[in-house]
């Protein structure tokens, strides 16, 4: 079988790794396919709630920033009205894009082709000499620029949708809500974002970002050897590895994690007091404030392409560890590049303080230039070109980690599926398998796929 290939060869090297994921096995064809690539473009992003945005970076009327959305630039603006809306970059004449900045404040949009204007609602509010040349009559709200057409906020996180008959956001996340709880609602302010999103461009699929993070915990002393050996990072084999990798509905999963027995460790994953004597009040009950107690690390991908990663961690090895939370975006750009987005956030309570040392911490470790970072990019482009070729391509991966071997942990407090240890590979069949599922000609599984997905391989990790 090719694996490039027509339609039905990439249909049937999907449903073989439909067939193969449940043995813990993938097609390394799949990785990096120009032909997945489009399928992928109209049937998971066209289709899937993606993140745009956080209500912060347009907190006045006028704001806006330029965003990206089933492969079109898109604006993301707060009108004159208060509201925050999405729509396309694109003026309704001739197409012209109306945003050459990627960020600003205004409060119309002008096209620099013809002089069409709108509103920053989106209404179309003037066009040069229309009695002349197109009537009095003409109707500007028929041509209003076009919206996005699902809009909905969980937590400050602004998504949108272009599939009008999505289920809701907060159905879509499912139990993932309850973690995005955890990281985003520390105090009674919420979240900020610090600084502009970075942005970079790394020769490797999308889709290698968002496997790591939904559940790769077992990377992190072999492929960040380096931070290991400056001392920002513990030299036990099992670091990262306990207590829970938890997997979700629809191809979204997470790690929550500490540190091995006997490693020291700060409460609260070291947040200063203010933010820390007021958990429970902000969470809204102590399941939450018990859980970040013993944290050190939580990881984890919402389908399909949106990371987070809040980590207690050294800004170098002479620095008291501080926490910092970065939520990322691997925006593909084809099947073998893609572009990350970063953005930096912090408690909107905390003092000035413990904002800039969270920063610096980000931006040494997780940052464009970060050690961490700099590790991760390289062992994806080597994968992205590593299964390419009709001899690569055609070799099975394995995904067999945790099969048969780890247990539910029935002492969990949170929602999911948990494992007994982050070294498991549940959640990477699971958010390839939701994909796949999206991918096949029958498509659409909105409604079933993720629990019948679900089922099929959880039962493999669990050992009575």
């Amino acid at each position: 079988m090719s694996i490039v290939g027509d339609k039905n060869e990439i249909q049937q090297l999907i449903a073989a790794g439909q067939e193969s994921l449940a043995k813990g096995r993938l097609p390394a064809g799949l990785v990096a396919n120009a032909e997945v690539h489009k399928l992928e473009a109209q049937r998971v992003f066209g289709t899937c709630w993606q993140f745009l945005a956080h209500e912060t970076e347009v907190p006045e009327a006028g704001d806006y920033v330029v965003r990206y959305l089933g492969g079109g630039s898109i604006i993301v603006v707060r009108g004159e009205d208060g509201e925050v809306r999405a729509m396309a970059n694109s003026c309704r004449h001739r197409g012209t894009q109306l945003c050459r900045t990627e960020m600003g404040n205004t409060s119309h949009f002008r096209c620099p082709y013809h002089g069409w204007t709108y509103r920053n609602t989106g209404t179309l509010a003037g066009v040069p000499a229309q009695k002349e040349v197109y009537g009095v009559e003409m109707d500007k709200n028929e041509w209003s620029l076009t919206q996005v057409p699902r809009l909905e906020n969980y937590g400050g996180l602004i998504f949108g949708c272009l599939d009008e008959k999505a289920a809701p956001l907060v159905d879509y996340l499912g139990d993932m809500a309850w973690y995005l709880d955890l990281i985003t609602k520390k105090t009674q302010g919420g979240l900020e974002v610090r600084g502009e999103p970075q942005r970079w461009i790394i020769d490797s699929n999308w889709k290698l970002g968002a496997d790591n993070f939904v559940g790769d915990a077992y990377h992190t002393l072999m492929t960040h050897r380096s931070a290991v050996e400056l001392g920002l990072a513990p030299p036990d084999p099992k670091f990262a590895s306990q207590p829970a990798h938890i997997s979700l509905s629809n191809g979204h999963g997470l790690g929550v994690l500490g540190v091995p027995p006997g490693q020291p460790m700060p409460p609260f994953m070291n947040y200063p007091r203010e933010v820390v004597d007021g958990l429970a009040e902000a969470y809204g009950d102590q399941d939450h404030a018990d859980m970040l107690q013993g944290t050190a690390f939580i990881h984890g991908t919402i389908f399909p392409n949106l990371s987070f990663l809040n980590v207690l961690i050294g800004k170098d090895n002479k620095s008291m560890p501080v926490p910092m939370l970065t939520f990322r975006l691997w925006r593909p750009l084809s099947h073998d590049a893609m572009e990350v987005w970063s953005w930096f956030l912090v408690e909107k309570d905390a003092d000035e303080e413990f904002k800039q040392q969270s920063y610096e911490t980000y931006v040494r470790t997780f940052g464009i230039s970060g050690v961490f970072e700099q590790d991760d990019a390289e062992t994806w482009r080597s994968i992205t070109a590593g299964t390419q070729g009709l001899l690569a391509g055609s070799q099975m991966l394995n995904f067999e980690m945790g099969m048969g071997v780890l247990t539910s942990d029935d002492t969990w407090k949170g929602p999911g599926r948990p494992l007994s240890s982050g070294y498991a590979e549940r959640n990477q069949r699971e958010f390839w398998g939701r994909l796949l599922e999206l991918l096949t000609d029958s498509g659409d599984a909105n409604e079933t796929g993720p629990q019948l997905r679900a089922q099929s391989l959880t039962g493999a990790d669990e050992v009575a």
